[in-house]
């Protein structure tokens, strides 16, 4: 049998969580400052806050992987102090994490038991945990084929099997850590169909997101975190989404930007028949073919690793092409080098901006000049003008809001939001004639998301060609002037987002093409 879910003394409880008064700091970081939540007991509450707000780590306390400097911990009324993940288990808690925990060679079943094995004699019952998983899975509508392997499912069943392995271990409380973040829109809605089922049995759910529609249809009651410290509680039923983005930022922002029409001009960069292979020297991009003009956004949608990254990589001139050219004003550029593409016009904003943007320990000052340090006024020679560094870094960081607005502080010690505004800011200062933007709000509150959408419009009316590569659909449905929908390495269609609908899109990245979603529904 799978362990019982224990029968908790004070299961009537009103709340199931209660976090009092917790204190978290790591080294120069004040994490959790005092922070109270209370999740009542059989409710989906959700906990909300700009990029290091510090949800993540208090839900890292709540689960066992960090210990509060100070403050208190109660699970349905009952004080605990959890000295690992094992300690939180014990205790009825689990925890999908955003990056899955699963072992890609064992099947569902297999991974569902993994490190509670049902046993027969001296050996794993496989049968047992079979029967085990399929009761799982039906009685709470998280259908799964027990006997797949992990590699050959999509990502939302990998998800369910997450869910079903903290329910297979007692879980009466369920932490969501970003669960919508590589989900297509179907898999969203069937995740909250999950979640509700969850809710009716009663389970309690805390749902960590940072998407504010989501937020405001599937949860009860809305903890809001900022700086450290909780900035609000909410009913979500009595509030809205600017409510809640004032107090994640701490201002008024614009969820949504008017984007004025603009005639796009001549054709800056065309895919012709490109393939391209990944790491692994499979094919991620297969054949795709496109045009992107001046003064266009061109938004490509898709689950992650759909072949973006390869596609991106090849423009920019970071990985090799297989097969077909990349025309850059009216130039085959497939092969040229990044230092080349950047003399001829194009900006690059990385999807990974500590990986491929920034370099950490450098100050702003030098981040601000990267691949164009060797120019001048930059330069002279073989010699750095650092008064001309210093002057051009302080004129940035004023246009483009960066904070600290200190020359001299270290790329790595930025938020997350600011070095995106400073990559931002170096790549638009290069005044291209085409810019790759690349995830440009991953993981920023929504302050920073409003400001780089800005600058992506102002370029956009610049007659700036841009290819604009985003999960958030969002994101692609505000700036883009048309859609294209990548799948498996492939473009599964070209739409206009006046001209489709979510749900269109969401079923081309499960794969149908475009011809087949429109032919069905004639």
């Amino acid at each position: 049998m799978a362990p019982e879910v224990n029968e908790i003394k004070t299961a009537h409880h009103l709340y199931a969580v209660e976090m009092i008064d917790i204190t978290k700091r790591f080294p120069g970081v004040l994490a959790n400052d005092r922070v109270t939540l209370r999740v009542k007991a059989g409710e989906i509450h959700a906990i909300v806050g700009e990029n290091g707000a510090g949800k993540s780590t208090l839900m890292n306390q709540l689960y066992g992987l960090y210990h509060p400097d100070s403050g208190e911990i109660r699970i349905f009324g009952e004080q605990k102090r959890f000295h690992g993940p094992r300690d939180a288990i014990r205790a009825g808690i689990g925890m999908v994490h955003q990056h899955f925990m699963l072992v890609d060679t064992l099947t569902v079943a297999e991974n569902v038991v993994l490190g509670s094995e049902p046993v027969k004699g001296l050996n794993f019952d496989l049968n047992r945990a079979r029967e085990e998983v399929r009761k799982l899975s039906e009685a709470y509508g998280l259908y799964v084929d027990i006997d797949a392997k992990i590699e050959d499912i999509p990502v939302g069943m990998q998800q369910r099997v997450e869910i079903i392995k903290t329910l297979y271990r007692g879980a009466n409380i369920i932490i969501l850590d970003e669960p919508t973040a590589v989900l297509t829109p179907q898999e969203v809605e069937e995740l909250f169909e999950i979640m509700r089922n969850l809710k009716k049995s009663g389970k309690t759910i805390l749902f960590i997101s940072h998407k504010l529609n989501e937020v405001m249809e599937i949860s009860d009651r809305i903890t809001v975190m900022r700086g450290g410290r909780v900035t609000a509680e909410l009913i979500t039923k009595e509030t809205n989404e600017r409510e809640i983005a004032r107090a994640m930022v701490g201002r008024d922002v614009v969820l949504k930007l008017d984007k004025p029409p603009h005639k796009a001009k001549d054709v800056v960069l065309e895919v012709r028949n490109l393939w391209v292979k990944d790491n692994r020297h499979l094919n991620a991009v297969r054949g795709v073919s496109f045009q992107v003009r001046a003064g266009e956004v061109v938004g490509i949608a898709g689950v992650a690793g759909n072949g973006q990254t390869e596609l991106v990589e090849a423009i920019t001139g970071l990985r090799k092409v297989e097969n077909g050219e990349i025309i850059f004003l009216g130039k085959n550029v497939a092969g040229a080098h990044p230092r080349q593409l950047r003399e001829m016009g194009m900006s690059h904003i990385a999807e990974d901006r500590l990986k491929y943007a920034l370099i950490k320990p450098f100050p702003a000052y030098y981040n601000a000049i990267l691949g164009r340090h060797y120019k001048t006024p930059f330069a002279s020679g073989a010699f750095l003008n650092h008064r001309e560094i210093k002057r051009f870094t302080a004129e940035l960081m004023e246009e483009f809001d960066v904070r600290p607005r200190i020359i001299e502080h270290l790329g790595g010690n930025f938020s997350g939001g600011n070095q995106q505004k400073l990559v931002v800011g170096r790549e638009i200062k290069a005044h291209p004639k085409f810019m790759v933007v690349a995830q440009p709000t991953r993981g920023l509150d929504v302050g920073a998301i409003e400001f780089i959408h800005r600058q992506i419009l102002r370029m956009r009316e610049q007659d700036v060609a841009i290819l604009l590569i985003s999960m958030e659909l969002e994101e692609i449905f505000s700036l883009s002037d048309r859609i294209l929908v990548m799948y498996e390495g492939q473009i599964m269609g070209e739409v206009r987002p006046e001209e489709t609908t979510v749900e269109e899109v969401g079923l081309m990245m499960a794969g149908k093409r475009l011809e087949e979603i429109r032919g069905g529904k004639k």
